[in-house]
């Protein structure tokens, strides 16, 4: 067998569809991980800059900031691990569609690890569909504050002065209602709106949850792949058990024929 040959017989055994999904989850995570930890360091800035001048007003803030980005951490640690894990399951199950007709073999092992790995996807699935939604919470938060700003950009007929255009992060529960100043206003939120700090992590939000949502979209891909991978194993099996029987009976028919032939034999003599 030639080179070509070779690389021809290696690209087909590759597994397209896990590959793909596994792209896709390593740069959704990637995303979502990345964008999000520099975006919850820029928000704590932001509150600490303009909302609260008191430490202990925001300290719960940044506790549970440092929280998320310590589970963030673990996210992105266990999604490498797994995404590799699935794609060398794919190569697996490939090979045993490609060699179906050959001396392959799958074990009731491997089809119960490829199930646990349709269970496992499906409930990370549903966790990250949760992450995806509350991922979008921050991105709503902002695009308020965002809006206010180009309101005073473009100001309405009846507003009398920019000064009662206000954004208040104490009513999101960000800060507790006795944090001072707690909300700003008029020229102090425009001020605010032109921070590096905001426009940041603003549109870092938004690749953040662009990234949670690509995902859920490889999730659901390696679901479909893993369910059809499964079913491959399943239908594999029954295949090898239906020849073994098959192969069985031939080989005890024809004993039973060279018994015969035997007897006969013996008889005759």
């Amino acid at each position: 067998m030639g080179c070509f040959e070779c690389c021809i017989k290696c690209l087909g055994g590759v597994p397209y569809a896990s590959l793909v999904a596994t792209i896709l989850c390593f740069s959704g995570v990637a995303l979502f991980c990345g964008c999000g930890h520099v975006a919850l360091t820029g928000t704590v800035t932001m509150v600490e800059n303009h909302f609260s001048r008191v430490t202990s007003d925001h300290a719960t803030l940044t506790n549970v900031v440092q929280i998320l980005q310590y589970i963030i951490y673990g996210i992105a640690c266990f999604f490498f691990l797994y995404g590799i894990i699935l794609l060398a399951e794919g190569f697996y199950t490939t090979s045993a569609v490609k060699e179906m007709h050959s001396e392959f073999k799958t074990t009731v092992c491997g089809r119960c690890i490829s199930a646990m790995f349709v269970f496992l996807t499906y409930i990370l699935g549903l966790g990250w569909l949760g992450i995806f939604g509350f991922s979008a919470v921050p991105v709503f938060l902002f695009y308020n504050m965002w809006t206010a700003c180009g309101a005073m950009k473009s100001p309405i007929a009846n507003l009398t002065s920019v000064d009662n255009i206000c954004v208040d992060v104490r009513q999101y529960g960000i800060i507790p209602w006795n944090a001072i100043p707690g909300k700003a206003c008029g020229s102090t939120l425009s001020a605010i709106c032109n921070t590096s700090e905001f426009y940041l992590s603003y549109h870092l939000y938004i690749v953040a949850c662009a990234g949670a949502g690509a995902t859920v979209i490889a999730l659901i891909h390696y679901l479909m792949i893993l369910a059809a991978n499964w079913a491959y194993l399943k239908g594999l099996c029954q295949q090898t058990h239906a020849y073994q029987d098959i192969k069985t009976r031939d080989d005890q028919e024809l004993q039973d024929v060279q018994s015969r032939s035997k007897e006969g034999l013996n008889s005759y003599s």
